[in-house]
C-alpha cells in the first residue's frame, strides 16, 4: 500500500477542520481533510445556519399580526412548510459547494470517506494511507438521545429542519438553548408546542434573570412548559405518539424532540487504539494549544467539549495552525465569550452572570431594566425586553451584558467589544446613546438594583 506523505491531515471539514486545513494550506504545507458527511459540519448543516432560517420563519405569523397597528390590515397567509424546506436545502447545498471551494483553492486535498487513524502519525482513508506530521481531530458532537422505553420513537435536532410533515403537536424534552429555540420556532410556525424540563428554570448556565424573564416571555407565546418533569416511556399508537411523565400523566404529540445534550464524535476514529486519552464523556483531552497527550494529534471544536460554539472553533484552529506552520504562538481566552439564543424573543449575552460574577469578585453592582420596546406601543403584542448590567464594584468594570428582546444577538455583539477592552461603567455612562433604540438603554442605566 502506498502511502501520502503530509504535514497535515484533518479528520472532519465542519468549522474548525475548514479554517485550519485552509490556512494550513495557504501558508505552504501539505494538508488533506477528510469528511464522510456534507461539508461545513453542524454549524452549515444541521445547526446556525438552519436554524436561524427557520427562527426568521417563524417570527412572520406574528409580523403579519402586528402590522395592523401600523395601518397593514393584512391576512396572514397560509403556511407551506414544504417550501421552507425546499428553500432551506437549497441554501445549504450553496453553502456546501462554498466550503469545497475554499478548500480547493487553497491547495488543500479534499478526501471524501471515513478516516480512522492507524498510528500516531498515519491515517487511512477507504484503504488509502496517508503519513502527516501532524492529525487534527475536528469531527464535532452529535446529539444525545433517551435511554427510555419507546426512546427509539423521539428525534432529534438534526432530523427537526426535514421532517416529512409539519408536527401540529409538538413535544420538546429539555431545557437548554437547543430546546427552547426549537420551541420557539416550532410555536412561531404553528405547532401546539409543550416543552418538558427536569429543573427548576430553562437555560441553565445562563443569568437566573434571562432564564425567569425568557421562561415568561416564552409561556406568553403559547409555549406550554412542565418544570420538574421527566418522560418515563414513548408508544406509538396509530392517531401518534404518547409521552408518560413521571408524575402519571400523558402528553400527545406528533413529534417528540429530545435536545437534553450533545455528545463528541470520536467513536470509530481509532483514538484509543493508538493511546490518544479521552475524557469521561468521550472528548479530546488537550492543553491550552490543543494537543493531545501523543505530540502528534490535536483536537479543536466540540470534539474537545469545551465551548461549543462556531466562532470558537474557528478560533481554536488558529491557534493550532498558529503553532504548527506559524512564527508567533497564541493562546485562546475564553473569557467574554459572546452568544446568542435564538428564542422569540432572542437573547444576547457577554460575560459572566451575576452568580458567576460574585463569585468572582465578591461586591458587584447589577442594573437592569425591563421595558416595552417602541414597536410594541402599536403592535398591539405584549413582549417585553429585559437588559442588565454586571458591574465589579472594586473596578468599576463591566464584566457581564445580558438582554433578552428583538435582535439581541446583533445588540451584544457590539458591547461584547466594549468587555473585552476592559470598559467600565463610568466609560458605558459617558457614551452617548442612537434614539429612539432599545440599545441605548445599555449607556442610560444609572440606578443599581443590587450593591452588595
Amino acid at each position: 500500500m502506498s502511502t501520502t506523505e503530509l504535514d497535515l491531515f484533518v479528520i472532519g471539514a465542519g468549522s474548525g477542520g475548514v479554517r485550519a486545513a485552509r490556512m494550513a494550506a495557504q501558508r505552504g504545507a501539505r494538508v488533506a481533510v477528510a469528511e464522510s458527511a456534507a461539508l461545513g459540519g453542524t454549524c452549515v448543516n444541521l445547526g446556525c445556519i438552519p436554524k436561524k432560517l427557520y427562527s426568521y420563519a417563524a417570527h412572520y405569523a406574528d409580523d403579519f399580526e402586528q402590522a395592523h397597528g401600523f395601518g397593514w390590515p393584512v391576512q396572514a397567509p397560509a403556511f407551506d412548510w414544504e417550501a421552507l424546506k425546499t428553500n432551506r436545502a437549497r441554501e445549504i447545498t450553496r453553502l456546501n459547494a462554498i466550503y469545497e471551494v475554499l478548500l480547493r483553492d487553497s491547495g488543500a486535498m479534499l478526501l471524501r470517506g471515513h478516516a480512522r487513524i492507524v498510528s500516531p502519525n498515519e491515517v487511512e482513508v477507504d484503504g488509502q494511507r496517508f503519513r502527516a506530521r501532524y492529525i487534527l481531530i475536528a469531527t464535532g458532537g452529535h446529539p444525545l438521545m433517551p435511554e427510555v422505553p419507546g426512546g427509539e420513537h423521539a428525534v432529534s435536532s438534526n432530523e427537526m429542519f426535514d421532517l416529512p410533515k409539519f408536527p401540529r403537536r409538538l413535544v420538546v424534552v429539555g431545557g437548554g438553548y437547543i430546546a427552547c429555540e426549537m420551541a420557539s420556532i416550532f410555536r412561531g410556525l404553528g405547532a401546539q408546542v409543550t416543552q418538558v424540563i427536569r429543573g427548576t428554570q430553562i437555560l441553565r448556565g445562563f443569568d437566573d434573570d434571562v432564564a425567569t424573564f425568557l421562561a415568561a416571555e416564552m409561556a406568553k407565546k403559547g409555549v406550554q412548559q412542565r418544570f420538574r418533569s421527566h418522560v418515563l416511556r414513548i408508544d406509538r399508537p396509530a392517531d401518534g405518539l404518547r409521552i408518560g411523565l413521571h408524575d402519571g400523566q400523558v402528553l400527545e404529540a406528533d413529534t417528540v424532540l429530545y435536545a437534553t445534550g450533545r455528545g463528541p464524535n470520536t467513536k470509530g476514529l481509532g483514538l484509543e487504539e493508538v493511546g490518544v486519552h479521552l475524557g469521561a464523556r468521550g472528548q479530546v483531552d488537550t492543553d491550552a494549544q490543543y494537543r493531545s497527550n501523543l505530540p502528534s494529534i490535536y483536537a479543536v471544536g466540540d470534539v474537545t467539549d469545551k465551548v461549543q460554539l462556531t466562532p470558537v472553533a474557528l478560533a481554536e484552529a488558529m491557534v493550532v495552525v498558529d503553532r504548527l506552520f506559524g512564527d508567533v504562538e497564541r493562546q485562546m481566552n475564553y473569557e467574554f465569550i459572546p452568544t446568542a439564543v435564538f428564542t422569540h424573543p432572542s437573547v444576547g449575552t457577554v460575560g459572566w452572570t451575576e452568580s458567576q460574577a460574585r463569585e468572582r469578585y465578591g461586591a458587584l453592582r447589577t442594573y437592569v431594566s425591563e421595558f416595552k420596546a417602541l414597536k410594541h406601543t402599536l403592535s398591539g403584542a405584549t413582549e417585553r425586553t429585559l437588559m442588565k448590567l454586571v458591574v465589579d464594584d472594586a473596578s468599576d468594570r463591566v464584566v457581564g451584558v445580558h438582554m433578552v428582546g428583538a435582535d439581541a444577538g446583533e445588540i451584544v455583539q457590539g458591547f461584547a467589544v466594549a468587555l473585552k477592552a476592559g470598559a467600565t461603567k463610568a466609560v458605558f455612562d459617558a457614551t452617548v446613546g442612537i434614539h429612539p433604540t432599545a440599545a441605548e438603554e445599555f449607556v442610560t442605566m444609572r440606578e443599581a438594583v443590587v450593591m452588595a
